[in-house]
């Protein structure tokens, strides 16, 4: 097929169903109707000689050639949003597009308000679409492929095909509930160890690095639930005698109201690191410039107690 014949806004279709999985979310998301959006999948169809998109039990799911095609066509649109995006010289007041995030649930709990009151102070016509790490596989394809703009990750690996900048380091603590023997006098490795334990991890491990610095003081811990994300495992210790460990910040902000108490880990346990990464395509993009100015400013704000 030439590129004369085919209608280039139905890439733009094609690029919102991939991404959403659904006809409807995609009309939503487009301000379209679904008939609409269907009838320009039907086209896309013909015109890839491919169903791109088949029915599952959880939706649409694409083919093999969608998922070869998605890049290329999340760059094509991105291309052409930034050919037909704010100039240089426009004011953030003036735009009117929509920024993807990557994150994971706890950090937007933390500074996504920050991030939304610095966004509308400047540019009220941007909207921001925040999206957890259970929507991308792999937080760095989710920025090579387009799915988000930026990604903000704990203890990222280095890419040398992405540009990385580091936000934030959040020291850990330890965390029980108010009242709990841990919240008095000094917590040695033994005592720390006495307790069943919370642990994080998206991955549903039952092991850490803490076990292993554990095993070096020569005690053991109790593993009794493993969850993947902080903000959980905070709800779960403030309800009864479990331990956990959580990032300084997130901890200082939901302290008071889940009635928890803090104390520091007596072991050698590393900040977190928070960093933004972004592609090198946007590296010169003005809005892109901007957004990661008000995501480094947002993250400033977050001074762990």
């Amino acid at each position: 097929m030439k590129v004369t014949s085919l209608d280039l806004n139905l890439l733009v279709v094609l690029d919102a169903v991939l991404e959403e999985g659904s006809v409807t979310a995609a009309a939503r998301r487009l301000d379209l109707s679904v008939p609409a959006v269907s009838r320009a999948l039907g086209r896309l169809r013909s015109a890839f000689g491919d169903p791109l998109l088949v029915r599952s039990s959880r939706g649409l799911k694409p083919t093999a050639h969608a998922l070869a095609l998605r890049p290329r066509v999340r760059a094509l649109v991105e291309d052409a949003q930034n050919l037909l995006g704010p100039a240089e010289d426009d004011a953030p007041a003036a735009w009117r597009r929509t920024f993807t995030v990557l994150a994971p649930e706890d950090l937007i709990g933390c500074f996504g308000e920050d991030l939304l009151t610095l966004v509308r102070a400047e540019a009220p016509g941007v909207q921001l679409r925040f999206l957890s790490e259970g929507r991308a596989a792999d937080e760095s394809a989710a920025v090579r492929e387009g799915t988000a703009d930026v990604t903000i990750s704990v203890n990222a690996p280095k890419e040398a095909d992405l540009r990385a900048e580091g936000l934030v380091r959040d020291p850990l603590l330890g965390v029980v509930r108010a009242g709990h023997p841990l919240s008095r006098g000094e917590v040695t490795p033994a005592r720390f160890a006495a307790w069943d334990h919370v642990v994080v991890s998206r991955h549903g491990r039952l092991r850490t690095a803490v076990d292993r610095l554990l095993e070096a003081e020569g005690v053991q811990r109790t593993v009794a639930i493993s969850v993947p994300g902080f903000t959980t495992a905070l709800r779960l210790i403030a309800t009864g005698h479990l331990v956990g460990i959580a990032p300084a910040t997130l901890v200082g902000s939901l302290a008071d109201a889940l009635e928890l108490a803090t104390f520091p880990v007596p072991l050698d346990v590393k900040p977190l690191r928070v960093s933004m990464l972004w592609h090198p395509r946007h590296e010169n993009d003005p809005s892109h410039r901007w957004l990661r100015a008000r995501i480094r400013e947002a993250a400033g704000r977050q001074t762990p107690p």
